[in-house]
């Protein structure tokens, strides 16, 4: 059976005919002849990057039971370039053999869902998640129960652009709870104000925790005394850049790099990954680390953490809410239903989170190693189950 430490399945590098910018997809497994994980766009996207995270998605539906391998696309261009979404076009059309054979995708780093399901329809895939539609008994029945959650909104926000921050706070609330700190009063700075990044901050203020930084392209902006994170997140642009003139009498900006300066029990990094190094590691305030982003922290950086004691959350863990929901959704364990919806985070949060640092605790080693010998654990236990390639048999509902 595979293993952590095992090569990928798959490792494609396409070259775009128009602006000759490389595009990448790996697949790290296939559990029942499917894989997860979604496509990105940043200039400078390396295939090296989206190595790293297509076994992160491995260990993100290990994490929580779901029958699926990882996978991840990357696009090598800035979102914003005008020549984007034409890259982003051409990419899908050439992955469209990767979709129709087992991956599926999704939202990533300077990609909408919008965005893509816009380019898929344009390229006649389906579904950005058409490989699982088609695994799972009754494809159209399964494709409305998507359909009609993507349509949900929660407060103006689509929900699955909110169901990730929120699980990010459960995580962070089971973190406290086993610490047995209260979650209430705590300070928290958000690196990164995206839609991660910003319902992270939303539904920890929900917790009452005391949000005293924010962090978006253009600095940071603190108060030591908490951010109305509702007005905040009211101002953002569609790029989550909130509007300085937003900003209270009290509150005060600051650099970007500044971050790792404020005062905090909390630290979110919500945006790019590899923020948290060996270099810099030294400095985190905080006691708790919840990995909102992928892969924020280094490996160097995740050592010297633990021996300070500070708590780590690893990534696949805390931001796996949203690409669980996915799953849940599609395959009928819970109903296109934002209250089902949230109630299943919910448990399903906090029994994984305390399942891995009772682990930690028990054996002395890091939450991150913890949750990595359990998650591929139950990849395998898949993998045994269903197969890795798949076998014709109807994709079941393993997570209910």
């Amino acid at each position: 059976m595979a293993t952590g430490s095992e090569e990928p399945r798959l490792r494609v590098i396409w070259t775009d005919p128009v602006t000759s910018r490389k595009g990448y997809a790996v697949i790290d497994r296939m559990v029942n002849g499917l894989a997860g994980g979604g496509t990105r766009m940043r200039a400078g996207v390396t295939l090296e990057e989206v190595e790293r995270l297509a076994r992160t998605m491995s260990y993100k539906n290990g994490a929580f039971n779901l029958p699926g391998g990882g996978a991840k696309g990357g696009v090598d261009i800035d979102p914003h370039d005008p020549e984007a979404r034409g890259m982003l076009s051409r990419y899908v059309r050439a992955m469209t053999p990767l979709y129709r054979s087992g991956w599926g995708t999704a939202e990533d780093l300077g990609v909408t869902q919008e965005l893509l399901n816009e380019v898929f329809a344009e390229q006649g895939v389906g579904m950005t998640v058409q490989a699982m539609l088609d695994r799972s008994g009754d494809a159209a029945a399964a494709g409305r129960r998507v359909a009609q959650g993507l349509a949900i909104k929660v407060e103006g926000i689509g929900l699955a652009d909110v169901i990730g921050g929120y699980g990010v706070a459960e995580a962070a609330a089971a973190g406290a709870e086993h610490k047995g700190w209260d979650l209430k009063g705590m300070r928290a700075v958000v690196q990164g104000f995206g839609s991660m990044g910003g319902s992270s901050a939303r539904y920890l203020a929900r917790h009452g925790a005391k949000v005293v930084g924010v962090i978006d392209v253009n600095g940071a902006i603190t108060n030591p005394n908490g951010l109305d994170v509702e007005k905040l997140l009211a101002s953002r642009n569609a790029h989550g850049e909130v509007d300085r003139k937003a900003l209270g009498r009290d509150d005060k900006q600051g650099s970007g790099d500044s971050w790792l300066d404020i005062d905090t029990d909390i630290l979110v990094p919500a945006a790019i990954g590899d923020v948290l190094t060996a270099a810099n590691a030294g400095k985190v305030k905080a006691r708790m680390v919840v990995e909102a982003a992928n892969i924020p922290t280094t490996d160097e950086a995740q050592e010297i953490l633990f021996k300070r004691g500070v708590v780590v959350i690893p990534d696949y863990v805390a931001n796996g809410g949203a690409n669980a929901w996915w799953w849940w959704t599609l395959l009928g364990v819970i109903e296109a239903d934002a209250d089902q919806s949230f109630k299943k985070v919910h448990d399903v949060m906090h029994e994984t989170v305390k399942a891995m640092l009772e682990r930690a605790d028990r054996q002395h080693v890091s939450p991150r190693q913890a949750a990595d010998e359990l998650s591929m654990h139950n990849l395998d236990q898949l993998a045994s189950t269903l197969g890795e390639d798949a076998s014709g048999a109807q994709l079941k509902a393993v997570t209910a």
